[in-house]
């Protein structure tokens, strides 16, 4: 899919922060100069043509009381449907990602208390006899996305 100039500036602005409105698309189109419809149907067609994989908020679990903490698994190739199974399985997981390399299981883990990010590795190894490697974060980054014109 090729995107437009008006692509783009959606892309960029979608990124920022939503008007605080009952209507946040309607202003965000305003802002755009375009219809909401128009940015409405963008926005489904560039997920559509997964330019975009989904959208919605993100949430500091920490600043909550939470934590995150990023994990990897060495799976046997032929258990990984199994045990991609198993791990997506708990509501805690928030992303999984397949890679070529002996960790090829890579996930997130976001729990509601910085301990529960052990208590829900424990399980995961206890329900696939397969250990998790946790790589609890040390420090934030934000990395500013955004498609040139």
């Amino acid at each position: 899919m090729k995107l437009d100039d008006t692509d783009r500036a959606i892309l960029n602005r979608m990124q920022d922060d939503l008007p605080l409105t009952s209507h946040p698309y309607t202003a965000i189109a305003e802002e755009l100069g375009i219809a909401e419809s128009d940015l409405l149907t963008r926005l489904a067609r560039m997920k559509d043509a997964r330019v975009i994989t989904r959208f919605g908020p993100f949430f500091d679990a920490a600043a909550m009381g939470g934590a995150f903490c990023l994990c990897a698994m060495a799976v046997p190739s032929q258990d990984f449907e199994n045990v991609l199974t198993k791990v997506n399985a708990h509501p805690e997981v928030a992303h999984n990602y397949e890679r070529t390399h002996r960790l090829n299981m890579w996930f997130v883990l976001a729990t509601e208390t910085p301990e529960g990010i052990a208590t829900t590795a424990e399980a995961i190894e206890r329900e696939t006899g397969i250990a998790v490697l946790q790589f609890p974060k040390l420090q934030e980054f934000f990395i500013g996305f955004r498609v040139a014109a």
